[in-house]
């Protein structure tokens, strides 16, 4: 998926929309952020929150419309450390539902679901 396109349409013409690429992850991951619930649909909970004794450090922290939580990490190779990444913070999200829940609390306050 490296030329992955993006088209406006408008009045039953589609018009590509150029791309562009950012030098650093930490420059996407700003971006992603400040525009997350328009971009993805998803509230920005917190950034580089650490995970504690997993010694995991999660990028980006949110939550959907349905208070599940979202996490996104941005990588710039695959490997497969990937998945065992998601397994560990996977780990931590059900040791620490507790910790979650709070941090939505504190965030958005107490009528959040």
């Amino acid at each position: 998926m490296s030329d992955l396109k993006v088209f406006r349409v408008k009045g039953g013409q589609a018009t590509e929309i150029p791309g562009a690429s950012v030098g650093v992850e930490r420059e996407l991951q700003t971006l992603i952020e400040a525009n997350m619930e328009a971009m993805l649909g998803i509230r920005f909970l917190a950034t580089e929150y650490r995970t504690g004794r997993h010694r995991g450090r999660i990028d980006s922290l949110g939550l959907d419309e349905s208070g599940t939580p979202v996490i996104v990490e941005y990588k710039r190779s695959r490997d497969q450390n990937v998945v065992n990444q998601a397994l560990s913070y996977l780990s931590w999200l059900h040791d620490h539902h507790h910790e979650f829940e709070s941090l939505v609390r504190e965030t958005f306050g107490a009528s959040v679901s």
